[in-house]
Formats: structure tokens, C-alpha cells, sequence
């Protein structure tokens, strides 16, 4: 008796000789490597003022990496190596610890000098407060798209910080100056009036979903990517998969209508990593519990590709 065609558990699967899958490109992160890309994974979800379980996010994109091939139209295969460089530890109640813990993490992974550029996989939108204050330790003034329903700038005194406070977490904190903040695709009905007033007198630079339809996503950050380049020193790429219209990403806890399209997200993704100034990329609020068939999670790793194969 030979097993021939037994494999071993989770791995009987259709192989195509001629395709390359993007899980391929990943290999996990030793010391002394180096690679085009890296990802580690940010499993917060404890400070969501939402029900949520986003934590489990960074392996449901992992996942969803089997689906995508490396090939692409008039680019051809992703040739690049990705290093994983795995998920950090969670402390089971203390969000300040898990900030410190993730602030860290960053930290200890750019020290490596291991990659050109970097995505990090949330969690919740509070993991964006310590992955970039780490980015800004590491290369200076920092620039700053958000893609997003929400502004992020709630108030401390509420609730600690939350993945409603990042953006004003580094605006107080000195980390991120207003002017270098560009928010994209803040829905009506999703914000609180003193908030708007806030990033407006910081000189947060807002992009409504009305200015989107208006000017069109790709010249915006055509746009404010060739601003940001000449006065910061890395730009920082902060995707919220809640800016998505719910028909496109059912899975975030704040889904809603009234979003881009997942075309205008890819778009948008390529423009802005296209440039060289452009170092890393967050994917936050994912949250695997909600989704229906994954459509949230492999948007999620489709973004990824986008912005890893941008030319």
C-alpha cells in the first residue's frame, strides 16, 4: 500500500504547475534575512468601542492569500519575497501594555532593516497609534493618508484610547503634525460635528466622500502624495476598511453605506504606492466574524498585492 495521493492534513489540495499563489512569496522572518516586503500582525481588537473581533483579521488575510496568484496585467509575476515576521502577543485586559507591546514590536522589526516596505495587519484602528509613532522614531516627519469613514479623533476623556482616538493620540502627542494628516472618504451620519472642527483647526487635510465623488480618489492622492513627499521625510498609508461601502467589505464593525467601491480602494492603493517616499501600509478594522464569504478579508490581501506590485 503506497498513500500515493494522501497528503498530509489541510494540504490535498489542486496545484497548477504554471501558477504561482502569493502564499508562496511569504516566508517567515529569520535573523540576517532580508526582503523586498514584511508584514507582521497587530491582533488588537480589546480597545474597539465597538463588539468586535478584528484580532482574528491578520490570519483571515493570511488565508486569503491562497486565493490571489502573484500575476498581474502588464506587470507580470510578483517576483519579491515577503517576510513574515509573525503576530505579536496580546496581553489578555491591558490596552496600555498592548500599545507599549506594539510600539515595540515596530520598533524592534524597523531596526532589522531587513525590508524596503512594510504592512501591518490590524486589529482594530488603535494599533495605528503605536505602529506609526515606532515609523516616526525610525524615519522622521511622517506623513500620513487615512483612508476612512471616521475622522479617529475622539476625545481621551471618554474612554481612554480606543480605535476611535489614534489620530489624536499622535496629533497631542507631537508625533504627527496636522497638516501632514490626510483623511479620505469621512462619510456623513459616521462623525460628531466637534470633531470635524477639531481636524480643521489642526490643519488635518479632509477629503469627504462628496469631494471624492467630486474630484476623483486617484487625483486626490496623486495630489496630496506630491505635497506630503516634499515636507515629510517617509509617507505612512493607514487603510480603515470601513471607508469601503458595507456592499464591497460586510465585515468591518462600523460597516455602513455610502463608501468607495473596492475598484476606487485598489486604485486609490496603487496611486499612492506607487512612489517611493511611500514606506508602509496598515489594513484595520477587518473584522473575520461578520464577513460572509470572506469578501472582507480577501479585499484585504488583494489591497496588500496592490500595494506590494505598484510601479
Amino acid at each position: 500500500m503506497s498513500f500515493r495521493y494522501v497528503k498530509p492534513a489541510g494540504e490535498a489540495v489542486f496545484k497548477d504547475s504554471l501558477t504561482t499563489k502569493m502564499e508562496d512569496r511569504i516566508v517567515p522572518y529569520r535573523q540576517g534575512k532580508g526582503a523586498e516586503a514584511g508584514i507582521i500582525g497587530l491582533p488588537l481588537s480589546k480597545s474597539s468601542i465597538s463588539p468586535s473581533t478584528a484580532s482574528e483579521a491578520p490570519a483571515a488575510i493570511r488565508k486569503a492569500f491562497r486565493s490571489l496568484t502573484t500575476y498581474a496585467s502588464g506587470k507580470g509575476d510578483y517576483a519579491g519575497t515577503i517576510l513574515d515576521f509573525g503576530d505579536v502577543l496580546m496581553h489578555p485586559t491591558d490596552i496600555d501594555e498592548n500599545i507599549a507591546r506594539l510600539k515595540e514590536s515596530i520598533r524592534d522589526m524597523l531596526k532589522q532593516e531587513a525590508c524596503h516596505r512594510y504592512i501591518i495587519l490590524g486589529g482594530d484602528h488603535g494599533i495605528s497609534y503605536p505602529s506609526i509613532a515606532a515609523f516616526q522614531e525610525k524615519y522622521g516627519t511622517i506623513g500620513v493618508l487615512q483612508w476612512d469613514a471616521h475622522h479617529d479623533l475622539r476625545n481621551l476623556e471618554d474612554g481612554g484610547r480606543t480605535n476611535g482616538t489614534p489620530f489624536r493620540s499622535l496629533l497631542e502627542a507631537g508625533i504627527l503634525k496636522g497638516e501632514h494628516l490626510v483623511q479620505i472618504g469621512i462619510r456623513d451620519y459616521c462623525n460628531a460635528g466637534a470633531y470635524a472642527e477639531y481636524g480643521e483647526e489642526k490643519g488635518v487635510h479632509v477629503y469627504t466622500m462628496e469631494e471624492v465623488e467630486r474630484q476623483g480618489i486617484t487625483t486626490i492622492l496623486q495630489k496630496e502624495i506630491a505635497r506630503l513627499k516634499k515636507v515629510t521625510d517617509a509617507v505612512y498609508l493607514s487603510v480603515d476598511m470601513d471607508v469601503v461601502d458595507q456592499a464591497f467589505a460586510p465585515g468591518c464593525p462600523a460597516a455602513g453605506p455610502g463608501g468607495i467601491t473596492s475598484r476606487e480602494l485598489i486604485s486609490s492603493i496603487a496611486a499612492a504606492a506607487a512612489d517611493p517616499s511611500v514606506k508602509a501600509m496598515d489594513l484595520v478594522e477587518n473584522d473575520p466574524s461578520k464577513d460572509i464569504r470572506d469578501m472582507t478579508s480577501r479585499l484585504a490581501a488583494y489591497a496588500m498585492m496592490t500595494f506590494l506590485h505598484a510601479k
